[in-house]
């Protein structure tokens, strides 16, 4: 396992990062197999986990803290918050209001004193960035946490909330956290770059575009779609709708490539990732003890330049072929009242026109 640093905060991460979303009832109920997991994941050399409230509403960290009893100091433990917590309003958001009630939360779930890395999940709108800085600037202060970052924050914000620490005096964020795979490779163009450029830490989720470069996804493999993840988003699988077809046909090219470097397309698909120099750890994401063992084989492959170069052929630099973040659409675009002008003033006068 390779380990690199986090940022400028100091903290030294294995390069694979155990993601536990697939903990708890939305993947794997059994407690005692998700401990498994942890633990085979911390003998193998990772040193980094990362879970969010949300994960089967509070389940996952909760098998997390479970987990990590008697070796919490061997781990780097992230988490984050903002989507909605159980019923109520309130109980979602980047307010300051919240933001100080979730970490207590989260810290009774994780049965731990302290997080190392509190990730904003997603961007509000209908909170100040200065607010959302302050309040967590507040808890590093507090010892609550010891560094604060970012998920899926498109790079103009990530800008944004530099300047704003900047301007005001509070503790910048360490981390992003984008969607970044073979077949999603947007972060290229600009999030990744601009971490670099802020000297900022990188953790990626999705390394396997949602099961897509598991292997399990094939052109001509009939897929079920009323059951695992197929069921959740259909559309994301159904192997007739267009953009599914130039994913199978990516897939069916990047499994050629796997074949010839004498490694699994899961393998090829987490090397990738990890050998971007913006990036500093990818989240692995195992359900089953077997995924995670199949994963940790391909930890010391190293992609040479002609295999980086096939990859660029068969999906350019910066091109998704899907849309990683599909499921939350930023409100500027989901939310009609937001790019549309009221009725009332489109009959306004004309601007004047350019005449050079």
């Amino acid at each position: 396992m390779h380990y690199r640093t986090l940022g400028g905060s100091g903290i030294e991460v294995s390069a694979y990062c155990l993601g536990t979303m697939n903990f708890g009832f939305v993947g794997n109920p059994d407690h005692q197999d998700c401990a498994r997991i942890v633990h085979t994941a911390l003998d193998h050399g990772i040193n980094f986990v990362d879970t969010a409230d949300m994960y089967s509403a509070g389940e996952s960290e909760t098998i997390v803290g479970e987990a990590l009893h008697g070796r919490r100091d061997e781990v780097v433990l992230a988490t984050k918050f903002h989507f909605q917590m159980g019923e109520g309003r309130g109980r979602s958001g980047n307010s300051r209001r919240w933001i100080v009630q979730a970490v207590e939360e989260s810290l009774r779930r994780l049965r731990t004193d302290w997080i190392d890395l509190y990730q904003v999940h997603r961007p509000d709108p209908s909170t100040d960035l200065e607010e959302t800085l302050a309040a967590l600037s507040d808890l590093v202060r507090a010892g609550k946490i010891r560094a604060y970052g970012l998920s899926t924050y498109p790079a103009e914000d990530l800008v944004e909330a530099h300047h704003i620490a900047e301007r005001r005096g509070l503790l910048r964020p360490r981390t992003e956290q984008p969607p970044y795979s073979l077949l999603a490779r947007g972060a290229e163009a600009a999030v990744l770059p601009t971490c670099r450029r802020l000297g900022m830490g990188v953790l990626t989720w999705s390394p396997l575009a949602f099961g897509f470069l598991s292997g399990s996804y094939r052109q001509g493999r009939p897929v079920d779609l009323t059951r695992g993840r197929p069921a959740v988003v259909p559309s994301r699988f159904d192997p007739d709708l267009p953009g599914n077809v130039r994913k199978l046909e990516a897939v069916e090219r990047f499994t050629e490539l796997a074949v010839e470097l004498g490694c699994t397309l899961p393998e090829l698909s987490t090397a990738f990732v990890t050998a971007h120099p913006g990036v500093t750890s990818a989240i692995i994401g195992p359900r089953t003890l077997e995924q995670l063992e199949a994963t940790l084989k391909g930890a010391s492959l190293l992609l040479d330049d002609a295999a980086m170069d096939r990859i660029d052929e068969i999906v350019p630099p910066g091109v998704n072929l899907y849309d990683p973040n599909a499921s939350w659409p930023p409100p500027a675009i989901a939310d009609p009242a937001l790019r549309r002008r009221p009725l009332a003033s489109r009959s306004a006068a004309p601007s004047a026109v350019a005449t050079h």
